[in-house]
């Protein structure tokens, strides 16, 4: 095997090439290759990350509206608890009012049965004055008999 300059020279061009490559193109391209990977890395572990906060805001949105209908739940109740102690309120109000009303009208009943009462005291006690006016035959001063007068109305 002879050694030529020629195959001196393609070894030469060859080790040119190689460390052309290798500074030129091959390192840009590994880090380039490696930058490439680290971004992919990167978007796959945002992407996880991602859908793991998805699903701990899918489970806070759902805590949220099991907390938001238990509450609406308990306000209505308790709106609901009170209206009744309104109505309840109300109705015992009416009663009173009623109680009253009926309580105001027995006493006016009776002041009316008393001043008739009173009246009619005072037309018999008038009758019984003019009766006896005319059994005795003269005229009877109901001024003067003013006692005996109220004693026979009192009687009556």
């Amino acid at each position: 095997m002879n050694i030529t300059a020629t195959l001196l020279a393609q070894i030469v061009a060859f080790v040119l090439l190689i460390w052309f490559v290798n500074k030129f193109l091959w390192g840009p391209m590994s880090a380039m290759l490696e930058d490439r990977q680290k971004r992919i890395a990167d978007g796959l572990a945002a992407g996880e990350k991602g859908k793991k906060e998805l699903e701990l805001a899918e489970k806070r949105a759902t805590d949220s509206l099991k907390d938001a209908k238990s509450q609406a739940a308990e306000i209505l109740a308790l709106a609901e608890k009170r209206g009744t102690e309104i109505v309840e309120e109300a109705k015992d109000k009416a009663r009173e009012e009623g109680d009253r009303i009926v309580a105001a009208a027995n006493a006016e009943i009776e002041q009316e049965i008393n001043r008739a009462k009173e009246e009619i005291r005072g037309k018999v006690a008038e009758i019984s004055v003019a009766a006896a006016a005319k059994i005795i035959g003269r005229e009877v001063d109901a001024k003067a008999h003013d006692k005996l007068i109220k004693d026979l109305a009192t009687q009556i």
